[in-house]
């Protein structure tokens, strides 16, 4: 009966508290994010601090630090007629970040895992 009550307990915190993907924005994994940065209409951002980008970033990634005073105003900059792809080092603050950006009224795809799980080249 204990492990009934549990595992009733367990499903109720599951659905009230865990981790739902955002109807905001669409997180796909590297080979997918590889396919859809592709597509010459696509806005690559990636939106980790400028230290982190010049260790390495995915070609044709524009920087535009989260964490940044600017980002809001950085955003603005993108066309909104235009999807906007972006990534960070492993997943957390670009959610965050396109959480952000799909708000602003962008069409966004995050990459799940972040640049730590991309199997392409890197730029310096």
């Amino acid at each position: 009966m204990l492990r009934i009550a549990f595992m009733s307990l367990f499903a109720c915190c599951a659905l009230l508290f865990g981790c739902k993907k955002s109807d905001l924005f669409r997180s796909v994994d590297a080979t997918t994010f590889a396919e859809v940065i592709t597509n010459p209409a696509i806005q690559l951002v990636d939106v980790r601090t400028p230290a982190e980008y010049a260790e390495g970033y995915i070609p044709g990634a524009k920087n535009m630090d989260v964490n940044s005073e600017q980002f809001d105003r950085q955003i603005e900059t993108l066309d909104k007629e235009r999807p906007v792809a972006l990534y960070c080092r492993s997943g957390r603050r670009s959610k965050m970040a396109a959480e952000r950006v799909a708000k602003a009224g962008y069409e966004v795809i995050e990459l799940d895992g972040g640049i730590l799980s991309w199997k392409g080249t890197l730029e310096r």
